[in-house]
């Protein structure tokens, strides 16, 4: 059978709709289909079943990505296997990470990481924590960094390798001139009567804010359903609205915003993941050791100051 034919029964699995399957793949939708297609003739066996827009997967289906999982983890074992071999580490190393730890830590990891081993070109994409994790699972990516505020329940899988990094604690962004702004810390309750800019980019950390304003008492009066922190931090510096906002992100400058301390704090942790057993090839264990440097380098500079 075709491995890469097999990566794709695989794919389709974990994303259930041929088009989320070809974005993945980086092919068209009737790509994918001709891969599954083709594969069904290899088996001689029906391997999905047509449902509306999704698919679902057969008995026999369920059965073969069982076994393609451990095909591929095999080889990706032999790989890792001849990378700790190797005298030069060489080749590519693919990260993801979301955007607020990305802008803090991805640059600074690489710059280390290429100065270290100069013939590894490592490269990055901005994926959230949830598709980071999927990516990971799916072999798409070597190394995802993500938060347990958004991917607590997929941090428990025994094909993943997880490593703390650093905390990270949300604060209140306001406007300039708000009424709170001489406030060193604000509780949420406090704003139960604002308008709220949320960056929806990612449902999971969007509907984490809601659920802990539900959890004060209240349903946030949304105003603002963004696609990025740009337009989030547009909206609250026109005074139109309030957002949280994650501490990584206000060590950068933010123009005239004011961060404030949330009592009680909600807090993130943050980790680096990658699959069991990888830490051996060298290029993962040196992008974790300059990882975990930056990290730690992180930990010890100062909060962001309240405004």
């Amino acid at each position: 059978m075709d491995l890469a034919r097999l990566r794709t029964l695989r794919e389709l699995s974990l994303r259930k709709t041929m088009a989320s399957v070809a974005e993945a793949l980086l092919i068209s939708p009737s790509a994918v289909s001709q891969q599954i297609a083709l594969l069904e003739d290899e088996t001689g066996i029906e391997l999905v079943e047509r449902r509306g827009r999704g698919v679902r997967l057969t008995p026999a289906g369920q059965r073969l990505v069982e076994h393609a999982g451990r095909v591929i983890g095999i080889l990706e074992e032999a790989k890792t296997d001849l990378a700790e071999l190797k005298k030069t580490v060489a080749g590519e190393l693919r990260v993801a990470a979301f955007p607020s730890v990305a802008a803090s830590l991805i640059p600074p990891t690489i710059r280390a990481l290429s100065a270290r081993f100069p013939d590894l070109m490592t490269t990055f994409e901005e994926l959230e924590p949830t598709d980071s994790l999927a990516a990971l699972r799916a072999w798409q990516t070597d190394v995802a960094i993500v938060d347990d505020l958004t991917t607590a329940s997929g941090l428990a899988e025994a094909q993943v390798e997880t490593l703390h990094l650093l905390d990270d604690q949300l604060h209140v962004l306001l406007p300039p001139g708000h009424r709170l702004a001489e406030r060193a810390h604000v509780t949420l309750e406090e704003l139960a009567t604002e308008r709220w800019a949320l960056d929806t980019n990612s449902s999971t950390y969007s509907d984490v804010i809601v659920g802990a304003c539900r959890d004060a008492g209240f349903d946030p009066i949304i105003n603002g359903r963004c696609h990025s922190f740009e337009v989030v931090r547009a909206m609250v510096e026109a005074g139109c609205s309030v957002s949280i906002n994650p501490g990584l992100r206000g060590r950068d400058y933010i123009g005239r915003l004011l961060l404030k301390q949330i009592r009680p704090a909600i807090m993130r942790r943050i980790f680096v993941t990658f699959r069991s057993g990888e830490r051996r090839n060298p290029a993962v264990a040196g992008f974790v050791t300059e990882l975990q440097a930056v990290a730690a380098a992180m930990n010890t500079q100062a909060a962001p100051a309240p405004g």
